[in-house]
């Protein structure tokens, strides 16, 4: 992917050969916007928590910023294990595996890679997961 590749106003379609140059710069692009997105929200929250950092003389106050700041940190968190899954995707995307089930090795599919850039398993592959995963959460 040396070349550049112009993509403006392109969208993948299943038309086109499964995970061509041009379907890979599309979602190569898609994931890094994604990654900056979420870093770029990350910074903002540690900027929001030290100026939220005064302590508050009313123990409604304190316990509502409290509130505040454990959802905030929670969502970092959240945020953080998907920048480690957008990473992972990057690296399938040097690898040549980015696109492919790892269950079944089948395309995943464009429109669901489209909706769910991060996605490694198929629809059909991800319902059979979530069934089992019922299955032995009702056990």
């Amino acid at each position: 992917m040396d070349t550049a590749i112009d993509l403006a106003g392109y969208r993948p379609s299943e038309d086109e050969e499964f995970m061509n140059e041009r379907q890979l710069e599309y979602f190569k692009k898609k994931l890094i916007g994604w990654k900056e997105e979420i870093l770029h929200e990350s910074r903002e929250t540690v900027t929001h928590l030290q100026l939220e950092t005064e302590n508050h003389p009313d123990i409604a106050d304190r316990a509502s910023s409290e509130t505040d700041r454990s959802l905030e940190l929670r969502t970092r968190d959240r945020q953080r294990k998907l920048i480690s899954k957008i990473d992972e995707a990057l690296r399938r995307i040097e690898d040549g595996s980015y696109g492919y089930c790892e269950d079944t090795g089948e395309p995943i599919g464009v429109a669901r890679l489209d909706a769910r850039p991060i996605a490694t398993l198929s629809l059909e592959a991800q319902e059979r997961h979530e069934r089992r995963e019922r299955v032995h959460r009702d056990d």
